[in-house]
């Protein structure tokens, strides 16, 4: 394994992480299910992916921490939940047993748990808090961010959370060298001047036009820094987030960018009471797409606006980057419920828009722009 990868990892342990001696870390990452389509250009990915696992779980050994390592066949969709094996080793035992013995793992699992059962396992897991692990980092294929799975780590074990899914060897030399005290305080007042606003809406060049409530969601800062306890970012970092309010999107959204590639022509989301009601497109992605929406009803939910603000972030066919480009916007359908949304389902994935214009409007319904062709006005 290059020494420059591994001295890249240990720098995320210290300065992005700040793991101390004596605690527990958790290393994880997906591989290629045998079920699961994938072309050359994607295999290379994930074996790039699995081999920055395996130097991140390396750049652990030796710096006082314990480590735990787990690779396991990939779920197939952003915002599944992992498998109970790495219940137990997050958890603990103990914990992960009790929650199966409640029957409450299995719920969370599925996504039918209710907010009873979401409550009842927050206080187990706070009981047997001292068994959980301290740190994770996620570089799964498929991201773990809008999950139970992560949300109960960070919101009663405490743990801090790196989520890093789709991460390719690059972003160590480029996004990950960001001055993250500059995109926090970038990432601040952002979300100071939408906090309180009541509706947003947003234009780009191509046509998308959306409009969305956002009253009483309170924005979040991913800014790259997990010092403190139940701190949760992605890395890299650089966004100002939010779930707009359930069944108030309407308006079209006018995709140039799939996940991970330029798309060959433009595909259009009619959004209509918070829901992509259509995806129009002759272009391959807007058929898996549709796909995607069709397996569950939560995933059609207008799920998430995120606003860039990481400088040093520049790929645009990479979605854990390109939405952090500092000067886009990105939207994603699906679940919510991690981040004060209240849809639960097996699906999350984002949209990023380039040179949006973001205004936000009050109860007076007077109009502040906050962006305008991709550039902070605020």
């Amino acid at each position: 394994m290059p020494g420059e990868i591994i001295e890249r990892f240990r720098k995320i342990f210290r300065a992005n992480l700040g793991v101390r001696p004596g605690e527990k870390v958790l290393v994880f990452t997906d591989t290629v299910a045998e079920d699961e389509k994938t072309d050359e250009a994607g295999l290379r990915r994930r074996k790039g992916l699995l081999k920055l696992a395996r130097a991140a779980e390396e750049a652990s050994r030796g710096l006082g921490f314990e480590t735990f390592y787990s690779e396991f066949p990939a779920l197939g969709s952003h915002g599944s939940e992992p498998g109970e094996a790495l219940w137990r080793l997050a958890f603990g035992e103990e914990t992960a047993r009790a929650l199966g013995q409640k029957g409450l793992l299995g719920r969370i699992r599925s996504k039918i748990a209710s907010k009873d059962d979401i409550r009842e396992a927050k206080e187990i897991v706070l009981a047997g808090r001292g068994s959980a692990v301290s740190v994770v980092v996620a570089l799964s294929n498929y991201s773990t961010s809008h999950t139970r799975f992560r949300d109960i780590l960070t919101s009663a074990a405490k743990a801090r959370y790196a989520s890093m899914p789709l991460f390719e060897e690059d972003m160590l030399f480029g996004s990950m060298e960001a001055d993250w005290e500059e995109v926090e305080a970038r990432s601040r007042r952002i979300a100071d001047a939408i906090d309180g606003a009541n509706t947003v809406r947003i234009t780009t060049p191509e046509g998308t036009d959306i409009t969305f409530g956002i009253k009483g969601r309170k924005p979040m800062i991913d800014t790259g820094i997990l010092h403190e306890p139940g701190s949760f970012s992605n890395l890299p970092a650089g966004e100002v987030y939010l779930a707009p309010v359930e069944g108030t999107g309407n308006g079209i959204l006018v995709l140039l960018w799939a996940p991970n590639r330029k798309l060959e022509k433009p595909v259009t989301v009619k959004v209509h009471k918070g829901m992509a009601a259509e995806v129009e497109g002759d272009e391959p992605f807007a058929r898996e797409f549709r796909e995607a929406l069709d397996r569950a009803p939560g995933n059609r939910n207008l799920a998430e606006l995120g606003i860039g603000t990481n400088d040093k972030a520049t790929k645009p066919d990479n979605v854990l980057e390109s939405e952090k480009i500092f000067g886009t916007i990105h939207l994603a359908f699906g679940d919510n419920s991690s981040f004060g949304g209240t849809v639960s389902a097996p699906f999350h994935q984002d949209f990023v828009f380039f040179r949006p214009t973001l205004s936000i409007s009050g109860s007076d319904k007077s109009e502040t722009i906050i962006m305008d062709s991709g550039r902070l006005v605020i």
